[in-house]
This record gives structure tokens, sequence and C-alpha cells, in this order.
């Protein structure tokens, strides 16, 4: 490819301005990439895609403010047709899994190699999914187990930061038998030993980050 209207045009969202810069530095030095834009967030991100309508997004997922995935929602939401590349450095069947339903069509690691983000772009660009090496292995060892509902996570989110059962309950305005119940279903799916350690599973496997 020679003219650069024959170039694939990729907009860069990532919170680290280094981490940008040799995004960019990287794609610029092969001949069919062409960086038209980056953004600092998930709010930008999806301002900078509307504006110029890029032909492959870049999007980091942990972005303060809009995060990552919820720029994924949005973008793909009003844009059936983005190509958008997960390129974080979390992995977690769970969290690629949230990821491809919400609309990306690739999910990297960013110790991938350049030759690896360059071919993950033009995959994409030729209608195929990708997802890296190092995480196709945690999809695939997590197969047939069955995904926490929104309500476990609401209940797991609140046994990370160190609420009882009882202040569960208040907070989500349920009795303490349904948090009872929900907990013994997260740590059956997860198949965890306890509640610390199905907290511990499920930040591993990317049901939440923090």
């Amino acid at each position: 490819m020679t003219g650069g209207e024959d170039r694939i045009r990729v907009l860069i969202a990532d919170d680290h301005p280094i981490m940008r810069d040799g995004i960019a530095v990287a794609l610029e030095s092969s001949p069919d990439m062409e960086v038209i834009g980056q953004a600092a967030d998930g709010a930008e991100a999806i301002v900078r895609f509307r504006e110029l309508l890029p032909d492959v997004a870049l999007i980091d997922l942990q972005m303060p403010g809009v995060d990552g995935l919820q720029a994924i929602h949005a973008i793909s939401a009003e844009f059936p047709q983005a190509r958008i590349i997960v390129l974080t450095s979390y992995p977690g069947d769970a969290r690629v899994k949230r990821a491809l339903t919400q609309g990306a069509n690739a999910y990297m690691l960013k110790t991938a190699t350049r030759e690896e983000i360059l071919a993950a772009i033009r995959s994409v660009m030729n209608g195929r999914r990708v997802v890296a090496s190092e995480v196709a292995g945690d999809i695939a060892s997590h197969a047939w187990s069955e995904m926490l509902s929104d309500r476990e996570l609401s209940v797991l989110r609140l046994v990370a930061t160190g609420n009882t059962n009882k202040r569960i309950a208040d907070i989500l305005c349920v009795s303490e038998d349904t948090v009872k119940a929900r907990l013994k279903n997260i740590m059956t799916k997860l198949g965890a030993l306890d509640r610390t350690h199905a907290v511990t599973l499920a930040r591993n496997r990317g049901f939440f980050d923090s």
C-alpha cells in the first residue's frame, strides 16, 4: 500500500501518554498504518471515534472516569460496524468475554510484540477475531464454568471491600439469607474455598478489577 488513502486509520485510547506515543510510533513505522488520533480516557475515546471514524480503535480497559469497557459498549452501540481491539495489561477469561460481548473484535495484552499488534489490526480489518494466546488458554480452561450474575457480583464486590453479610444485606436491601445464598452460589461457580478465596479468584479471572 502506498497511497495515504489506503492506510489503516487507527485511533489509540490509553491513559498513559508514554504508552500512547510508543504504540503510535510502532504503528506509524508500518507503511500500511496511520495513527489519526489519541484519547486519554474512555469518554474522550467515544468523542474522538465519533469525530474521526477510524478503521480500527485500540482501547485500553483500565482508564479513569469512563473505562475502556464502557467506551467499547458506547462506540459499538452507536457504530455497530466499529472495529475495536482491546490492548490491556490484564488477562482473565471473564474480562475477555465481557470485552468481546460488549463489541471488541480482538483482545491483546501489552506484552504483545509490535508484529503481533500489527497482525491483530490487519486480521480485524479482514473480519477476523483475535485473542492473544496468553488469554486463549484462560478461556479454554474455564469454557464450562458458569459466569457470575450481576447480583452475585454486587455481593462479591462488597465482600472484597470488607463488608459483613449483614452490612451487604443492608446495602443491597435484601435479606441476610439471600446474601448467604448468593455467596454459596459464587463459591460453587468459582470453586472457591471461602469468601476471601472467591474474591481472589474473581479478580484473577477479571470479574472485577478493584
